[in-house]
């Protein structure tokens, strides 16, 4: 008689009471040729006043000499630092996304590059993806570049949720031209808790750059018009979402038809 152990009888008893697919792994986004496909178009407002700048004083951080050369720096060695930016009441640096769409067009990623340059990170607001085993494999999914002479950046970078963080990496970058491959870190995020990443420098804290954490292909990112595109997608009603790291995010369902644009405007509304 063949012995078998507990574990081998509970997955035994499992399989039979609930299937073959009980212990299945939920599927990833499935690539595919997309035909006859519509788009999303929109703009996204800001309903109230942006909040001031903090006003940073580069004067208590290090490199003073060459942080203040960054455009923006007033008399004195201060920076104004906007986080939220409306030009005419519409918002920039805003991720528009599409929610639990399980396939569709393929993923067109482009190396996801972050510039430190002038004290200062490029761009404030983007997106990034887990990394899959493809990814992790050839590398540049996702890089960090020190652009400033004979300064010591140190990149760090974490998933935040709530008023928690978790480091996902810490890179010093001790010379110009210095590149960071964080492309494997970004394969630590998980699908229902990882939602927002943040980048700042350890070395000067006030650099600092966030990125909604997106799924699938279907997202876009606003610039200072507060216009946005998503295109190439299946026929369907799929749940969109506007989010600013500083405002919120607003959700709504919308209803595309093939070959046809929805329109679709979203306000967010200023904390």
């Amino acid at each position: 008689m063949i012995r078998k152990t507990l574990v081998e009888v509970l997955f035994i008893s499992a399989a039979l009471v609930f299937g073959s697919t009980a212990f299945a792994k939920k599927s990833d986004y499935e690539e595919g040729a997309v035909s006859g496909g519509g788009s999303i178009s929109g703009t996204i407002s800001l309903k109230g006043n942006p909040p001031p700048p903090i006003m940073e004083d580069l004067n208590k951080g290090k490199n003073v000499e060459f942080c203040v050369t960054h455009p923006d720096t007033q008399e004195g060695g201060i920076r104004p630092r906007q986080k939220v930016v409306a030009t005419g009441g519409k918002l920039s640096g805003t991720v528009v996304f599409i929610e639990d769409i399980d396939k569709g067009k393929a993923w067109d990623w482009k190396t996801k590059n972050f510039d430190f340059k002038t004290c200062d990170i490029f761009p404030k607001v983007s997106v990034v993806k887990k990394a899959d085993k493809a990814d992790k494999k050839a590398g540049n999914l996702v890089t960090i570049t020190n652009l400033d002479p004979e300064i010591l950046h140190n990149p760090h970078g974490y998933s935040v949720v709530g008023a928690s963080r978790k480091t996902l990496f810490n890179k010093p970058l001790p010379s110009k031209g210095d590149v960071a491959d964080v492309t494997k870190n970004m394969a630590r995020f998980k699908e229902k808790k990882d939602k927002h990443f943040f980048l700042q420098c350890d070395q000067h804290n006030y650099m600092e750059a966030d990125g909604r954490i997106v799924w699938n292909p279907y997202f876009a990112v606003t610039g200072a018009d507060g216009s946005f595109k998503i295109g190439d997608i299946p026929a369907g009603k799929y749940k969109v979402t506007a989010w600013h790291p500083y405002v919120g995010e607003v959700t709504s369902e919308v209803t595309v038809a093939g070959g046809a644009d929805a329109k679709q405007d979203f306000t967010l509304t200023a904390k």
